[in-house]
Formats: C-alpha cells, structure tokens, sequence
C-alpha cells in the first residue's frame, strides 16, 4: 500500500499557519498598495463594484470552508469509529477462539495477542507499514489455522462463529488502512482552499487601498481567522500527526487485556 503523501504533508502545522499568514499579508499589502494606486488613476473606482465583488468573494470562500471542514471532519470521525470496531472485533475473536478444540485455541489466542498491539496507529510511516506487513502476515497465519480446523469440524456452528468474527477482524484492518492512507480530502481541495483565502485577502487589501485606510487590525483577524480554519483542516486531514489525533486507547485497552505477546 502506497503512502499517498500530499503536498503539504512535509510541512508542520504550525509552519502551515506561519508561512499561510506571511504569504497573506504579503498578499494584502500588494493588493492595498496596488489599490491605492488604481484609486489615485481613476478616483471613481471607490464608486464602483468592488465591494460587491468582495462580498460575493467572501461569501464562495465561507461556502468553501464549510464543505472542506465537512469533508475533514466526516475523515476523521469514520477513523475514530473504525478503531472502535476493530478493537471489538478482535475482542471478539479472541474470546470466541476459547471454544475451539486445542491446539488451535491456545495457538489462535497467542497469535491475537500479538496482532492487537500492532493495530495501534503511529505516527511513523516506515512502522505504520512495517505493522501492517507483520498484522498481514499474522491474518495469514490465523487463517490457516482456521482452514484446517475447517476441514476437520464443517459443521461445526462455533467454528462458524469464530469465522464471521475474524472475517470482520481481516476486512476492518483494510478498512483502517484504507481510511488512513487513502481517505483524505483531495488535495485539489486543499490547494483550492488555501489559494482562495489568499487572493481573498489580496481582494481585502485591494479594497481597502481604494478607500485608502489600510485596516490592519481587520486584516491580522482576517489572516488569524482563515488560517486558524486552514489548519484546522489540515490537521483534521493528518491521521499520522499533528495536534488532532483520533485515540487509539480501545486498542490499547484491549492489548492490555488480552495481556502481552
């Protein structure tokens, strides 16, 4: 599985919020200055459209904003959710493997014990993949067992139990995997956000050279409320890092009650 790194994945969230405050003022001082001296050309221009255009400008970034913040947020809560079911499901499967015939319980238990802890996210992608191979290589294991327990009890209604629960167990781990590497906002929408809220404050500053007051205090809250906004959703978009992090505590609660490998 391929680790679909975005174009702002290098950078920290706090450097985000920085060099996107930086790149607006800048952005606004251009606009102001190149206003004030188009005001100074044609003195009607303070007449004219541009504060509608503005408005219309603010209100397409506002409706942008609320789909990107829904499309993160919907991300993350689908994350969170899927942790949970996991770690039922391998719960589950643990408790159920008790019924089986030994050996295959006690071997089946063991190899669950080892494959909770490394359903536990972390924030480095060469152990993020490292842990799937090695969770991958313990389903493998897990289902050859459960085959040739198969083949000697097919009829077997416990045995049948046990398989929907580990069936459940297999196909939330590509779920999770799924979710963390491919289920992001698009990066299209991200670069489409962060240039919109910068040629917004150009539009800002631009309008205000017409007036000719330079609005700084307006303009600092603009840049603090946008990027604040921007980062937000970047953050939300960051399965592996940053401030927002979705627990991973159910599993760990659960590799803590399962006991160690």
């Amino acid at each position: 599985m391929t680790q679909n790194l975005q174009l702002l994945d290098p950078f920290p969230i706090v450097g985000i919020f920085l060099g996107f405050a930086v790149i607006s003022l800048l952005v606004y001082e251009l606009g102001f200055r190149l206003g004030k001296w188009w005001q100074g050309h044609t003195p009607d221009e303070k007449e004219g459209p541009t504060g509608m255009i503005l408005g219309s400008v603010l209100g397409l970034l506002a409706f942008l904003l609320a789909v990107t913040m829904g499309l993160a947020s919907d991300r993350f809560e689908t994350r969170r959710s899927l942790v949970l079911q996991e770690s039922n499901s391998i719960g589950t499967t643990y408790l159920r493997a008790g019924y089986l015939p030994e050996p295959y319980a006690t071997d089946i238990r063991k190899l669950l014990r080892e494959y909770a802890p490394l359903r536990i996210n972390v924030a480095d992608r060469q152990q993020f993949a490292a842990n799937l191979a090695a969770s991958t290589r313990i389903q493998n294991e897990l289902w050859t067992r459960t085959e040739e327990l198969a083949r000697q009890q097919p009829e077997s209604v416990v045995l049948g139990l046990f398989i929907d629960s580990l069936n459940e167990t297999i196909d939330l781990q590509e779920s999770r995997a799924v979710a963390i590497v491919y289920g992001r906002v698009p990066e299209t929408i991200l670069i489409l956000l962060f240039l919109g809220e910068v040629l917004t404050l150009g539009v800002v500053g631009y309008n205000a050279g017409l007036q000719g007051t330079r609005g700084v205090v307006t303009a600092v809250v603009l840049v603090l409320v946008l990027g604040a906004v921007l980062t937000l959703v970047v953050d939300l978009d960051r399965p592996r890092d940053g401030f927002l992090q979705v627990s991973q505590q159910p599993l760990i609660d659960l590799s803590t009650q399962l006991g160690a490998p």
